[in-house]
């Protein structure tokens, strides 16, 4: 934490120093005249607690790198933040890589920005390439907005060090992110973040040439990547094209959105690599808008209420499908206009998606290498622990490997590299969260790619008479109904957040987990915070296991399975569900949610020891419990459509 005397220090702003010279001294090290401002009116307001949370605390880098909202301050992403950030960044590089200096770094960046404080992607990512050029490190930054697989992609295509893509995803306007690459093409796992991290607080000291942006951009180390390796990725994503001549001939409408964010050209262009005709874009959301003034949240995971502008397009031009990517572009949300329910939309969970698309690219292998058997055992596809298990059920039944990983495609982007340096072939990764890693010339989740497949996948059905929710059906009565119902709390209260897991843990006493939900019996728990796993002979976790996030596990005699776990980059507690049935069994699973009760008494959901608020919004502890989240397994019935 800082005090007034520190920050006076750590920003430069003239602060009653009662030294003209001592406040001129501090106010340069400072470049951000609107940053500088917004102290500046801080301190002399003695706004204590605006400095406090400008101020409190540094951004922790991790795994996911820094995402927070641009601003002034160490807590907040801007100019002097991404410098520091970045000569950390630079300064583990030149710990890590003897070539660094001949191999080089890429960055990306999308089309947020914050006025108020004079923050942008585009900015923050001159500013690290200025820095990197300033050590001799030649830099490939994009010249202009780009999706965020184009980093991954451009690493592995080039042969690059590593990557920074400067994005906040989906998340709210103000914020911004910094997320990094690793030579590999994935994104960082332990133990780089901890040294990428502990070499930020070594050089938190602007370097002489960090700020100099107009210099790196004439550097005759920049380079420019843009033309290149869109042309490379269009032409590398071909190799997913099966069915070109049908691809050309199709009549299926599909309606595209990127809701407001860099995706309409680069779709557009990846439709065209497959021979599809283009989606029609949604024209308000078509062009990049850091105020994404449409919708309340910038991410086609919310459904419905991100798609409204894309329904009364697909209306009006009889399209039967719409295409959704999330601003950067890497991730894919999916609706299906309903046959037999006028006006009604279908938009698939990110599970459900999963399993199309997992099973549409396993059958493109087939085609691709015939009915022999020979190279399925060197097949693999993967998912996180919170996604839905039916790859599983898949590969089983086909003979491929499946192997789960730790939530995020950090993990499974380095399993897949472990596995492709192995020579085994990775098809299809996803997660729930509407993330698919179609092809492993990205080991990230890609929207471009996974829209262009998508589209194809569509065409197909359709010169089939078959629709999306057909094909669906007919996957789960091949390899069993997996019926899951996911989402999330906020909570912006890390204390309460950490009672609620802690009471999980000792709910009957010390170390003693519950044993039963909803009077359905619970047959294992993994807690990957402790790692603790009770499936596992000596009681401890297989998956690796981290004691800053909170991640628990219940199995239930049933076959269902809830894990609850917070969020890495939002003030989030989400939970995740599934139940899994026989093939050709759809009633099993939905007969056991007539038998829970619910009481829904002072607006409150009770299941068994779960109890939360129904706003979807829990900052302090409920009058009847701890709050604790796994899940209202009775709606998981209703997610179900038969």
């Amino acid at each position: 934490t800082y005090n007034i005397s520190a920050i006076i220090t750590v920003t430069g702003v003239l602060c009653l120093t009662g030294s003209h010279e001592t406040d001129k001294g501090f106010t340069q090290k400072w470049k951000n005249p609107k940053t500088a401002a917004a102290v500046r009116s801080m301190v002399k307001d003695r706004a204590m607690s605006e400095l406090q949370k400008c101020f409190g605390a540094r951004m922790e880098f991790g795994t996911a790198g820094l995402r927070a909202a641009m601003g002034p301050g160490v807590s907040c992403m801007n100019d002097l933040t991404i410098i520091q950030t970045t000569q950390g960044f630079c300064a583990y590089l030149e710990q890590c890589f003897t070539d660094l200096k001949q191999k080089g770094v890429v960055i990306g960046f999308d089309a947020r920005a914050h006025p108020p404080s004079g923050g942008s992607s585009k900015r923050f990512a001159c500013l690290a390439a200025s820095v990197l050029i300033s050590r001799g490190v030649p830099v490939y930054l994009f010249s202009d907005i780009t999706p965020t697989p184009y980093v991954p992609f451009t690493i592995s295509h080039l042969g690059l060090c590593a990557g920074v893509m400067v994005t906040a995803s989906h998340n709210p306007k103000q914020d911004n992110g910094y997320k990094v690459y690793w030579a590999n093409g994935a994104q960082i796992i332990p133990p780089h973040d901890k040294g990428i991290a502990a070499a930020i607080e070594q050089n938190l000291e602007p370097w002489p040439k960090s700020w100099d942006t107009d210099g790196a951009l004439q550097s005759s180390l920049l380079n420019d990547p843009y033309q290149d390796i869109h042309r490379e990725y269009c032409k590398t994503i071909q190799q997913h094209c099966f069915h070109r001549e049908l691809n050309k001939n199709s009549e299926v409408k599909i309606v595209h959105t990127s809701v407001h964010g860099v995706g309409h050209i680069f779709v557009q262009a990846a439709f065209k690599a497959f021979d599809l005709h283009p989606p029609y874009a949604v024209e308000q959301q078509k062009d990049p808008d850091p105020e994404f003034p449409t919708v309340k949240y910038p991410n086609p995971e919310e459904g419905e209420g991100v798609l409204t502008l894309s329904f009364a397009l697909a209306d009006q031009e009889g399209a039967t499908v719409i295409l959704a990517n999330d601003p950067d572009v890497d991730r894919l949300a999916i609706a299906e206009k309903q046959e037999r329910s006028v006006g009604q939309w279908r938009v698939f969970s990110g599970n459900e998606l999963g399993a199309l698309l997992g099973w549409w690219i396993f059958q493109c292998w087939k085609l691709q290498k015939g009915e022999g058997k020979a190279s399925i055992k060197d097949v693999y596809m993967l998912s996180s622990t919170v996604s839905s298990k039916i790859l599983r059920a898949i590969a089983v039944k086909e003979g491929f490997h499946f192997e789960e990983t730790l939530t995020g495609f950090k993990w499974m982007g380095n399993r897949a590299r472990e596995l492709m340096d192995q020579g085994k072939n990775v098809l299809f990764a996803f997660e729930e969260a509407i993330g698919y890693m179609c092809s492993p010339a990205v080991l990230d989740k890609d929207g471009v790619s996974a829209a262009a497949i998508a589209g194809e996948f569509v065409s197909y059905l359709a010169s089939k008479n078959i629709t999306l929710s057909h094909q669906l059906r007919s996957i789960y009565e091949e390899y069993g109904y997996h019926i899951s119902k996911n989402s999330y709390f906020i909570c912006h209260n890390q204390d309460t957040i950490k009672q609620m897991f802690e009471r999980l843990r000792n709910y009957d006493g010390e170390n003693s987990y519950p044993k039963e939900c909803g009077g359905f019996a619970i047959t294992a728990v993994r807690d990957l915070t402790t790692g603790y796993d009770s499936n596992q002979p000596d009681n401890k976790a297989i998956l690796p296991t981290s004691k800053s996030s909170q991640m628990i596990t219940f199995t239930f005699a049933n076959g269902g399975v809830a894990t609850i776990r917070t969020s890495g980059t939002e003030p989030k507690i989400k939970y995740y569900t599934e139940l899994c049935a026989a093939p050709g069994n759809r009633f099993w699973t939905a007969s056991l949610f007539h038998t829970i009760t619910i009481d829904k008494s002072d607006n409150y959901y009770y299941c068994s020891f779960f109890t939360f608020n129904n706003n979807n919004n829990y900052n302090t502890l409920n009058k009847y419990n701890y709050l604790v989240i796994i899940t209202l397994l009775y709606r998981m019935y209703y997610s179900f459509v038969s």
